[in-house]
């Protein structure tokens, strides 16, 4: 029996997050993508605690206008100031079972070109 697209992306996350791990110094870099949405979130994974969080909800972002891979470039740059501000230059990249390419690309993008290091 066939899987579903969600049940792949699932089976995928699983085998890349047993090679992910984030710390406080290099917290994980972890990014969800809907049809409408995207979010991305710093985790610590030894206290489980999130240390920074930007999606493509937020009030400065929301308001403009531009295709959804333009909103995730924004994302990844506020991402990354928001980092910033927490002390964090360095991430472990963690796409999620996502495919790398497209939106999850700009986002990774948008924070390398904000100066956060992967």
């Amino acid at each position: 029996m066939a899987l579903t697209k969600k049940e792949k992306r699932i089976r995928v996350k699983r085998r890349v997050r047993k090679n992910i791990f984030g710390t406080a110094d290099k917290p994980r870099l972890s990014v969800y993508r809907s049809n409408k949405e995207i979010y991305a979130q710093l985790i610590d994974d030894n206290t489980g605690k999130t240390l920074a969080f930007a999606s493509s909800r937020e009030k400065e972002i929301s308001g403009k206008q531009g295709t959804k891979t333009e909103i995730s470039t924004l994302v990844g740059k506020e991402l990354a100031k928001k980092a910033k501000t927490a002390g964090v230059n360095t991430v472990v990249f963690d796409r999620n079972g996502f495919l790398y390419h497209g939106r999850v690309k700009a986002l990774a993008d948008g924070a390398r070109e904000e100066g956060l290091n992967f």
